[in-house]
């Protein structure tokens, strides 16, 4: 009798929380990670996004807010500055309610 081992092996390439190394270790699996610098990170809010916009989750939009969080952290912003500055800008130029997508401007002369 032959005993046949079989491992697979499944990329990711993303960000990831920080307890999913143990979760993974718990299910008796083996994961490889690498810290990224603050830099490296900063980019890695285009993947949620993706990833929000695939799966239209409330949990990819919770991970969306977990790395905003980190990025101000890493900025060194409060969160509430962050806040006065959404409403600054609401206040002035509008929210989002209307979806409205600029195509082009034309000026007279």
């Amino acid at each position: 009798m032959v005993n046949v081992i079989f491992v697979v092996e499944l990329n990711y390439d993303k960000a990831i929380r920080d307890k999913i190394p143990e979760i993974i270790s718990q299910a008796g699996k083996k994961c490889n990670v690498k810290i990224l610098s603050d830099d490296e990170f900063l980019e890695k809010l285009s993947e949620e996004v993706l990833e929000y916009k695939k799966s239209k989750s409330l949990e990819e939009l919770a991970d969306i807010l977990e790395i905003i969080d980190r990025i101000l952290k890493i900025k060194g912003i409060k969160k509430g500055k962050l806040e006065e500055i959404q409403i600054m800008k609401k206040d002035e130029r509008g929210g989002f309610e209307k979806n409205l997508f600029l195509i082009d401007t034309t000026e007279s002369k």
